[in-house]
């Protein structure tokens, strides 16, 4: 008989929180999928730190509308550019102050994202519009490495991880919260694990990790907003990018042409992954006035930015970018200190967006291959 299961609350950056099942008969760690635990009776909500797909009273909903009218009033133009100027000054301010401190690495990386994890398969069964069982979760990690996938489009000139069969780019890597997790899970002899940031700090930080392999990985300084520069991976090389609370920090101008820069990079069947803020988070909420940028796009204190996110604006940026819908979900998370039993409204959004795989050529009498 199986042994009994502890719920443990693990909590990343940005005030994530995974919950993770732990089965002490055997050790083994199991995620559930975001979406998994609802909350049926409000007389329980301090019983867990965590609750998914939290659905918003109207009142709720037009109180938060409310708030972010408020709050709308943009800073003055010469304020606002002073902010994109030092873009880059202020993230190397804030990882300098920070270095490591402030993330901790995504627990909920494959379970979610099941690209990243071992034993992929480039063709296996995405599931839209929503988080599948454990059963299908695990089948997805089951599958073998398909020896059939598409064949990249690249020079012949060489480049850092130019063997690799299966190459992961994330954009935005801070100081390796996403990176490391996975070259510390994913053995697969053939992957090749790319990582870039705006801050060169954040990139000397993950350089100096004792976990940074220069025949796994390479870390490189790249500003995703700057579409004439050049990436060191020729186009149509990679296998997965990721977008994790990066996005964000673009101006909205600029997010278009980086998206569609992005997917240039891709092979075709390749996929881009992305997490982050949705419209009305409890970060947004908090803003107070003054650190309007924007519609939707405000400063912090410590001067970097932030986009709140809508499921269409995204949807927007990707298929323009031609990329074809895989998933595109809100995850409305209602997450609790039950020590000071106070709850707070999370709102994110999950997207998985793919290239399409190269069809086989009709035969020239125009009947279909088997």
């Amino acid at each position: 008989m199986a042994g009994p299961h502890a719920v443990v609350a693990v909590e990343g950056d940005s005030g994530e929180t995974g919950l993770v099942l732990s089965d002490s008969s055997t050790g083994d760690v199991k995620r559930p999928q975001f979406g998994t635990r609802f909350l049926t009776d409000p007389r329980q909500v301090f019983q867990h730190n965590a609750w998914d797909n939290v659905e918003w009273t109207e009142e709720q909903e037009a109180a938060a509308k409310k708030k972010v009218l408020e709050n709308s009033q943009p800073l003055p133009p010469e304020k606002q550019e002073e902010y994109d100027d030092r873009a880059n000054e202020y993230w190397n301010d804030f990882y300098t102050i920070h270095e490591n401190r402030f993330f901790k690495d995504r627990h909920w990386l494959f379970t979610e994202f099941p690209e990243l994890a071992p034993r992929r398969s480039l063709n296996h069964e995405f599931h839209p519009e929503g988080c599948g069982t454990e059963d299908q979760e695990q089948d997805s990690l089951d599958q073998e490495q398909s020896t059939e996938a598409a064949p990249a489009v690249h020079t012949d000139d060489d480049f850092p991880g130019s063997s690799a069969t299966y190459r992961i780019l994330e954009v935005g890597c801070g100081v390796g919260n996403t990176v490391f997790p996975i070259l510390k899970t994913n053995n697969d002899p053939g992957l090749f694990v790319y990582c870039c940031d705006f801050s060169s700090t954040a990139v000397e930080l993950v350089k100096t990790n004792p976990d940074y392999d220069p025949g796994r990985c390479f870390a490189f300084v790249h500003d995703l907003s700057n579409v004439e520069a050049s990436y060191p991976i020729p186009d149509g090389t990679l296998d997965v990018i990721v977008l994790i609370f990066v996005l964000s920090a673009l101006h909205p101008n600029k997010m278009q042409a980086s998206i569609s820069r992005l997917a240039r990079l891709l092979k075709p069947g390749g996929v881009m992954l992305l997490r982050d803020y949705g419209r009305y988070d409890m970060a947004q909420l908090r803003f107070k006035k003054g650190r309007c940028l924007s519609e939707n796009f405000y400063v912090r204190g410590d001067g970097t930015r932030v986009y709140f996110f809508t499921q269409d604006e995204l949807h927007e940026l990707f298929t323009e970018a031609g990329l074809e819908k895989v998933q595109n979900l809100v995850d409305r998370r209602l997450q609790v200190n039950r020590g000071k039993q106070l709850t707070m409204y999370r709102v994110w959004i999950q997207c998985k967006y793919h290239k399409a795989p190269i069809q086989p050529p009709e035969p020239e009498d125009g009947t279909h291959l088997a």
